[in-house]
């Protein structure tokens, strides 16, 4: 079966992503039959561009990453996503535009617009999971299509999947880890000696912090994927707001070294549990000794523990790898995990 796909966002991942299925286009065809082509893609500061015949990927990458717009590579006159997404002819969009926390939008938009249209959807912005995913996957099934979100917690890192395909009926009773990468690198170079200040700047001299760092040292991306957690897997709403995180700015040197005398150190812990049809949720720093999965991941390894009624404890780790540290390449996989099974089973 062949695609037509639209990207919609343009960044670091989407651009991971584009380059990923390149890699991986002779597999899929070989193993799978699938084959694609682009039709759509939106920037946020390049452009749009449709060409329902296919646009010159390669060219787009060029021209962007060297600071150029793509209107040129366009055969219609488009000027928002939604234009892209109506006009790309597309049957399967990729959704990685700016998080807002807040809303959703405008990914609740492009995405409703998509699955109206007929076309599959992977996104990896938390927001539409956590602002409108009842109203997303029974909109997906009236169509007979899926809305995937794989990348959305722990990169590409199989959460939702093991959870929804290697569980089946057994019932989640907590989850504990360590979602943001960011403010693991923070305290783990804290353990070694550097200040906040020192630490925070190294995250953003790498690119894994933002200029204004508040979505993770204050918690608030951990606490949308916390969100997202709950909201899906307990199909229960759940805003970053009712989380109410506490973020890493407090942790001084002396708590790092103290901690560290004793044999324990800080993480950003996430967690949640159902007590009694309650659920309890949290986003705080707290010490964890050499007993907890969690005391082992340290810079920028991230990571989750399932309980369920019928296997106590499912961890999932992503190491840190030498050179790497977390980020698009990984987001990117769960996209196109996300598009490879779904591609794999609709006929």
């Amino acid at each position: 079966m062949h695609y037509n796909l639209a990207l919609i966002g343009f960044g670091n991942v989407a651009r991971s992503l584009a380059r990923l299925l390149l890699r991986k286009q002779d597999v899929l065809k070989s193993k799978h039959n699938v084959t694609f082509s682009f039709t759509g893609i939106s920037t946020g500061r390049h452009g749009f561009a449709v060409n329902p015949n296919g646009l010159d990927i390669e060219k787009a990458l060029e021209l962007v990453e060297s600071g150029k717009d793509i209107f040129s590579l366009s055969s219609l006159e488009v000027k928002s996503s939604l234009d892209v997404i109506k006009n790309s002819q597309a049957n399967f969009m990729f959704e990685n535009s700016p998080v807002n926390t807040q809303t959703g939008q405008p990914a609740m938009d492009h995405i409703r617009t998509a699955l109206e249209l007929g076309m599959h959807v992977s996104t990896a912005n938390k927001g539409p999971v956590v602002h409108g995913y009842r109203e997303l996957t029974t909109l997906a099934e009236s169509k007979g299509k899926s809305f995937r979100f794989e990348s959305t917690v722990l990169g590409g890192a199989p959460v939702f999947s093991v959870m929804r395909e290697a569980f089946p009926l057994a019932e989640l009773e907590s989850f504990k880890g360590i979602f943001n990468a960011t403010t693991n690198v923070i305290l783990s170079r804290m353990e070694s000696g550097e200040t906040y200040e020192q630490a925070l700047a190294y995250a953003q001299k790498i690119g894994l912090a933002e200029t204004d760092p508040t979505n993770d040292v204050d918690g608030w991306d951990a606490a949308i994927k916390v969100a997202a957690l709950v909201t899906v897997l307990w199909d229960t709403p759940m805003t970053p707001q009712q989380v109410n995180p506490t973020g890493i700015r407090g942790i001084t040197s002396e708590m790092i070294a103290k901690a560290k005398a004793e044999g324990k150190r800080y993480k950003l812990v996430c967690s949640a549990e159902k007590v009694d049809g309650e659920i309890k949720v949290g986003v705080s720093p707290q010490l964890v000794d050499s007993t907890s999965p969690l005391y082992g991941m340290m810079n920028s390894s991230t990571g989750v523990t399932f309980r369920t009624d019928v296997i106590i404890d499912y961890s999932i780790v992503l190491s840190e790898k030498p050179g790497m540290t977390g980020g698009p390449v990984e987001t990117a996989y769960g996209l196109f995990a996300d598009f490879a099974n779904i591609a794999s089973i609709v006929k």
